[in-house]
């Protein structure tokens, strides 16, 4: 009776309609909402923060800072694509900020040899998808779980980066490379396009592909996925190495943006990836999740911190507010996990 009430509310001429389209209607409307009742929740707790940060200072709502939200959320955001890959097969990465700092140093000091842009960047990726396979390959063949290996990798790819780059910012690029950052398209930030362009790809990748499909289907349930024949090593190591992949794709846009690496470049942006994913719907039990939940996620994320600096709020209280955030969404997550199983 509720949907009838819904739909009579907002589209009245919808019952002029024989009772057959109506029943077909109401059929697909009650389907959607019960398959993305998490990514409405969410979307709709986004809307609410916007409204609030609004009515507490005039300066949310300008496009100015919503752009600046925007192109301020594009490096978690980015980072999170390949954390919900990794979450949604059943692992986890911790090594996210530490291999961007890598991936990021490893890229400026080829720029600094004066390496064409084009091939710095590759070097970049390259190194981020290697320390994203060498994480895969540690759980798959070190049998290592995954919180483990890449705590680990995350240990090593920070010193390997402070030892690289002696523990000093590497800078001094070209103009052209700063444009990746600072450039814009039809006044859109460049980081929102790269993001938005990221996000379509990986989602097409999650849902129209096979290796989107096992990704579902090892998070679900990984020796029922190996009995139906699929590679898992494989696939888990190639989830890792995207996840490395795409933090070395942050870093590119992070360093365009500071005009300089840092070896301490992303700390605890794996706590900012993990937040995203699971505020958007992903499970951290595996097998559930979405890249628009993720991209709310973030979204979240950005607008709750941004609202936090034009209110004043201190950086030390500001972590307390984002690590209460992230409980509470991994006890929903938990919740909503163990009411589904009873």
């Amino acid at each position: 009776m509720e949907y009838y009430a819904l739909l009579y509310a907002l589209c009245p001429p919808l019952f002029a309609l024989g009772p057959r389209p109506q029943a077909l209607i109401l059929m697909a409307i009650k389907k959607i909402m019960t398959h993305h009742a998490r990514q409405f929740g969410t979307l709709l707790g986004l809307l609410i923060l916007c409204v609030t940060l609004w009515i507490l200072t005039p300066y949310f709502l300008t496009v100015s800072n919503l752009l600046n939200i925007v192109e301020q959320t594009s490096i978690n955001a980015i980072i999170a694509v390949g954390m919900t890959f990794v979450i949604i097969s059943a692992g986890i990465d911790l090594a996210v900020g530490s291999i961007l700092a890598l991936a990021g140093i490893a890229m400026a000091s080829a720029l600094q040899a004066q390496a064409p842009i084009p091939l710095a960047i590759a070097t970049g990726l390259a190194t981020g998808t290697v320390c994203g396979l060498t994480s895969g390959f540690l759980i798959t063949r070190g049998k290592l779980p995954p919180f483990i290996a890449t705590l680990g990798m995350m240990s090593v790819a920070r010193g390997a980066a402070l030892v690289y780059a002696e523990g000093r910012p590497v800078s001094g690029f070209e103009l052209n490379f700063r444009t990746i950052a600072t450039g814009e398209f039809l006044f859109v930030p460049l980081p929102a396009i790269t993001m938005i362009v990221v996000y379509l790809f990986a989602h097409l990748v999650l849902t129209r592909t096979k290796f989107g499909r096992y990704t579902y289907a090892m998070g679900g349930n990984e020796e029922a996925a190996r009995l139906s024949g699929v590679n898992v090593r494989l696939h888990k190591a190639m989830v890792y190495g995207l996840s490395g992949l795409m933090s070395a794709l942050a870093a590119v846009i992070l360093t365009a943006r500071l005009n300089s690496a840092q070896p301490i470049a992303g700390i605890m942006y794996e706590l900012d990836a993990i937040a995203a994913t699971v505020i958007g719907g992903a499970s951290l039990l595996g097998g559930e999740g979405t890249l628009l939940g993720t991209l709310i996620g973030a979204l979240i994320m950005g607008v709750l911190r941004n609202g936090l600096n034009l209110l004043g709020v201190s950086s030390f209280l500001q972590q307390i507010i984002i690590g209460a955030v992230i409980i509470i969404a991994v006890a929903v997550d938990m919740g909503l996990k163990s009411s589904k199983r009873t």
